[in-house]
């Protein structure tokens, strides 16, 4: 079964891997195109498209999938399937009618719930439980189409978003093998998604949602911390220096006004929050410096405490 891959990120590289583990025949792969970084603004190339070249995949980087020439291109390879994990644009109807059996998708969440830009970051910052990945037929609406499968895992309540985001491109990796074998088959089934206000959309993040506000819960500003890694990440202001905040945890009861500093030492800085609970930072990042444990901060920028 000719199998061709579309995507971008390391997330991508997960699944990719997975499916030249596993032997599908990979004819191909898809990627955003190489991009300017750095001081010299040299071009970088994509995650996928370095590991594609490792493994001898040819890579093809057009500008727009709705360019005829690069439809034809595509429909030269002949796919019976196309998988797409975290591709990075959208697809037109044309692209989509292209493969002999199906074109599928690999979202990280358990849709219908998260559809959208950043499901990883939005199950973190709602404290939810569980999530997962879905494998989707594509459809022309954004992660709208039938679900063929989809693989539970739960949410560690001291996991961040960067590293449920590791964990989940490698569940996908696994569930888009098992898709193939169901689709190579003819076993895979589809299940219409039903969407409604009982889910949410997950959209892009965004360097407002940085500010942690004390008069919040503690524990919903420890999801902000967590679900915020590793952009744009929860930042907040003492004594005139901004921090990026790494890590934190729900600390003791406090009668003190929210964002009262409680305590400053080796187990870390406390703040007061607006449910009577401390915020207790245990890791950050002041501007200009590195990132580093509390107690390694407070060495050399001791606090006062009120």
């Amino acid at each position: 079964m000719r199998v061709v891959f579309m995507g971008t990120p390391s997330f991508a590289v997960a699944v990719l891997r997975r499916l030249v583990a596993d032997r599908w025949e990979v004819v191909a792969a898809y990627t955003q195109p190489d991009k300017p970084k750095n001081r010299g603004m040299k071009l970088i190339p994509t995650p996928v498209k370095e590991f594609a070249v490792t493994e001898n995949i040819p890579v093809y980087q057009p500008e727009s999938c709705r360019d005829e020439a690069a439809l034809a291109q595509l429909r030269a390879l002949e796919p019976d399937v196309i998988v797409v994990a975290a591709y990075g644009k959208m697809l037109p109807q044309a692209l989509l009618d292209i493969p002999r059996i199906a074109i599928i998708n690999v979202h990280s969440s358990l849709l219908p719930q998260y559809r959208g830009a950043a499901p990883i970051n939005w199950a973190v910052l709602n404290g939810d439980e569980e999530t997962g990945v879905t494998v989707q037929y594509m459809a022309a609406e954004l992660d709208a189409g039938d679900i063929l499968l989809t693989k539970r895992t739960a949410i560690d309540p001291g996991e961040d978003a960067g590293q449920l985001y590791d964990r989940l491109a490698a569940l996908g990796g696994e569930a888009a093998s098992e898709a193939l074998a169901l689709l190579e088959r003819g076993e895979a089934p589809r299940t219409p998604q039903v969407y409604g206000p009982q889910y949410q959309y997950a959209a892009m993040l965004s360097r407002e949602m940085s500010p942690l506000d004390w008069a919040k819960p503690a524990q919903t500003l420890v999801n902000q911390v967590r679900g915020l890694i590793p952009w744009p990440c929860a930042t907040t202001d003492v004594a005139g220096t901004r921090w990026k905040v790494f890590r934190a945890h729900v600390g003791g009861p406090s009668e003190k006004s929210p964002g009262t500093i409680l305590s400053a030492d080796k187990g870390g800085i406390a703040v007061a929050c607006g449910d009577g609970k401390a915020l207790v930072i245990t890791e950050l990042q002041a501007d200009g410096g590195r990132r580093m444990t509390a107690a390694e901060y407070l060495r050399g920028h001791p606090i006062q405490v009120s």
